[in-house]
C-alpha cells in the first residue's frame, strides 16, 4: 500500500442532495445549473432530479430568488437588460419571469449606461465619429438597447450592430 494514497478514496461519495446543498451554501444557483453540475459530478439523472426536487420543496433552491440575485448583481456590475435577459434565459428561466424580473428591477438603464461610459472613458465629450462608434460598441457589448446607446453616443447604432456581426 502506497503512503501517497489519496484520502478521498476512503470517503464514501456524498449524495446528490448533499453535493447540491454544498453548492448552494456558497451562492445561489439555478435549477438548470445545479442539475448540470450534478451530472458532471457523476450523479445519476434520477438521483439528481430527486435532490433538486427536494431542495426546491425546502426552498433551498429557488429560481425566482436566483433570478433576483443575478439581476441585482449583474446590474451593479454595469450590464444592460439585453445581456441580463440572455443570461437569465441560459439558466432556464421563462420569458415571462425574465420580463417580470427586469420590470421590477427598478433600474434606470440609461443612467446605468451613462455611468459605464463615464467609468470607462471619463466625462469628456467626444466629437470624433470613430470614438463615438467605439463607445457605442462598448455599450452594445454590455447589453444596452440600441435606442439607449444612440441617445448617449449619438452614433448610428443600427450600422454598428451590422459591423460587429
Amino acid at each position: 500500500m502506497s503512503r501517497n494514497r489519496d484520502k478521498s478514496d476512503d470517503k464514501p461519495k456524498r449524495s446528490a442532495y448533499d453535493k447540491a446543498l454544498g453548492l448552494l451554501a456558497r451562492r445561489e444557483h439555478s435549477r438548470r445549473e445545479l442539475g448540470r453540475k450534478l451530472r458532471q459530478g457523476g450523479y445519476a439523472g434520477d438521483e439528481a432530479s430527486d435532490a433538486l426536487n427536494r431542495l426546491g420543496e425546502q426552498r433551498y433552491q429557488d429560481d425566482d430568488r436566483f433570478g433576483e440575485m443575478l439581476v441585482r448583481s449583474r446590474a451593479a456590475q454595469g450590464y444592460g437588460p439585453l445581456r441580463l435577459r440572455a443570461e437569465l434565459k441560459s439558466h432556464g428561466l421563462s420569458d415571462a419571469r425574465i420580463r417580470q424580473l427586469l420590470d421590477h428591477a427598478d433600474i434606470d438603464w440609461a443612467e446605468s449606461a451613462a455611468a459605464q461610459l463615464r467609468r470607462r472613458y471619463g466625462a469628456t465629450a467626444v466629437t470624433d465619429p470613430a470614438e463615438r462608434v467605439r463607445r457605442a460598441q462598448f455599450l452594445l457589448r454590455r447589453g444596452f438597447p440600441a435606442a439607449t446607446v444612440r441617445g448617449l453616443t449619438h452614433a448610428e447604432v443600427d450600422e454598428l450592430a451590422d459591423e460587429s456581426d
